[in-house]
């Protein structure tokens, strides 16, 4: 059955524009999927989230708006089983199709920007939109991508004793080696967890997999920008995402690392000076 779904404009202080308006020439505009697992947090102005769009809304001359998208978040037993994937990447698709097709924007004025479960949806939309460029009227794929401390394994390839999901634990508020990951894990996948070896060899859930009989590239990807924070524990399998795109994508491809930082930092508008560090690096490269 088809399913509505929200989304959030947040416009720049100062400029009158209206709610879906036809874009301007040469605008651009963010298109941001949130985090939170796959399983909580919002698209909506007041979540903790929004303090990404209000800071690269703040930082960024040529964004005067943002787009959010309310995706289905999924949810597992003892829950009701709920949109399970690949939901959120429907769901990214049509507000995709919307900027494009209903507001007008082009493609290439579009950045969409993702952080944490939300940049690991930006990479499976970007993936779809590269793979399946020119089918049945697809929209072409975005100017550029934002990755904000992506989720890039929802396996086990990056859990280690000795490596980031263990040692920063001390040093960063989410826990990969405890039962809320597995839950998030456990709604996202849905039935494919009845396969899990299939799980690591799907590029659009774990493009940072180091099960061998992964394939995947990043040929025909937009320009990127990465980030992630040195403290926190998602840093190894970022670092592998970080390998795997800078060889495909070369002098396209920017990383940023705040040493201390842990994840998702942006969110946190106390986290200084990293915070605005960072924003002012994502306005240059925009």
């Amino acid at each position: 059955m088809p399913v509505r779904i929200p989304g959030y404009w947040t416009h720049k202080k100062g400029y009158d524009i209206k709610v879906g308006a036809a874009p301007t020439s040469g605008e651009k505009v963010l298109y941001h999927l949130h985090g939170g697992g796959y399983i909580r947090l919002s698209a909506h102005p007041s979540d903790p989230t929004a303090a990404i769009a209000r800071g690269i809304l703040q930082h960024t001359e040529s964004f005067h708006r943002v787009f959010a998208l309310e995706y289905r978040l999924s949810s597992a037993a003892p829950f009701v089983i709920d949109a399970p994937f690949p939901a959120a990447l429907l769901d990214a698709l049509a507000g995709y199709n919307y900027l494009v097709n209903v507001v007008g924007f082009s493609p290439a004025d579009i950045i969409i920007a993702g952080d944490s479960a939300g940049g690991n949806l930006t990479q499976a939309l970007t993936r779809y939109l590269v793979e399946y460029q020119g089918f049945d009227k697809l929209p072409a794929p975005p100017g550029g991508i934002i990755l904000l401390s992506p989720w890039s394994d929802l396996g086990v390839s990056h859990d280690s004793p000795t490596g980031s999901s263990d040692v920063f634990l001390n040093s960063d508020y989410i826990d990969c080696s405890r039962g809320g990951i597995n839950y998030a894990k456990k709604a996202y996948l849905g039935k494919m967890t009845l396969s899990p070896s299939l799980i690591p060899r799907n590029p659009y859930i774990c493009p940072a997999s180091l099960d061998p009989d992964l394939v995947i590239d990043f040929k025909g990807f937009p320009r990127t920008f990465l980030v992630a924070g040195g403290a926190e524990v998602l840093y190894d399998q970022i670092i592998t995402l970080r390998d795997r795109m800078a060889k495909d994508l070369g002098d396209q491809f920017t990383y940023y690392e705040a040493k201390d930082a842990f994840h998702d930092y942006l969110i946190f508008e106390w986290h200084e000076p990293e915070r605005t560090e960072t924003l002012k690096a994502i306005a240059k490269w925009v």
